[in-house]
């Protein structure tokens, strides 16, 4: 069930990755994040309530209570263009709890893929601390890229692997393929993201919005 979630968790970071790129207007990611974030609350706590006392299984779920809040309060900020700072400095929060579940899948549940691939959550919730809590507008572009990519990367990627028993075999190439590729990727978008900071903006056709 957890891997179904992982599906769409996939599906929402693209929409906010792309929001936050300009390509789509931003109450239009509202619905998504608002299903998402209500599936990922439902899941943990089917886990939750079936684990049977499974201290390891209460542990994991308690781990996607992240995200669905994180959904959710974006949902909210979008419909009601509400202040980002509150959801900026919760980010904080979840970037260092993220670390923390980061350490217990290498060492506790002995998964390294998935120790690497809360590593590349918590870089993402820290861009959004920087970018909404500190109020950093100009690693906008760059926290799109990389929320966008983790959306492939992070979740419907290692989502498919799980349905479709893949998983388990690969564990560990997968882990340092995806250490290889966060720090490579997330390195050369960082010029990427100067350029479309200083190149004019195009201008856009008479009668259309682009979204900020």
């Amino acid at each position: 069930m957890a891997s179904v979630g992982l599906l769409f968790v996939g599906a929402v970071l693209f929409i906010n990755g792309v929001m936050l790129l300009g390509w789509i207007d931003a109450r239009s990611a509202a619905p998504m994040n608002f299903f998402v974030g209500g599936l990922q609350i439902i899941t943990p706590l089917y886990l939750i309530f079936t684990a049977d006392g499974d201290a390891d299984v209460v542990l994991a779920a308690s781990g996607l209570f992240l995200f669905s809040f994180t959904y959710l309060y974006v949902a909210v900020n979008l419909t009601w263009d509400l202040d980002g700072t509150g959801l900026g400095y919760f980010c904080l929060f979840v970037a260092i709890t993220a670390l923390v579940f980061s350490v217990l899948n290498f060492t506790r549940f002995a998964d390294p893929a998935f120790g690497v691939i809360w590593l590349h959550w918590a870089f993402l919730w820290s861009l959004f601390f920087v970018l909404l809590g500190r109020r950093r507008d100009g690693i906008g572009r760059y926290t799109g890229a990389v929320c966008a990519i983790q959306g492939w990367v992070t979740a419907w990627i290692p989502a498919l692997l799980l349905l479709t028993g893949v998983y388990a075999e690969i564990g560990v190439p997968l882990a340092i393929g995806l250490a290889i590729f966060g720090v490579v990727v997330y390195a050369a978008l960082v010029p990427w993201a100067r350029r479309q900071r200083s190149a004019p903006p195009t201008p856009a056709p008479a009668g259309e919005h682009v979204p900020a």
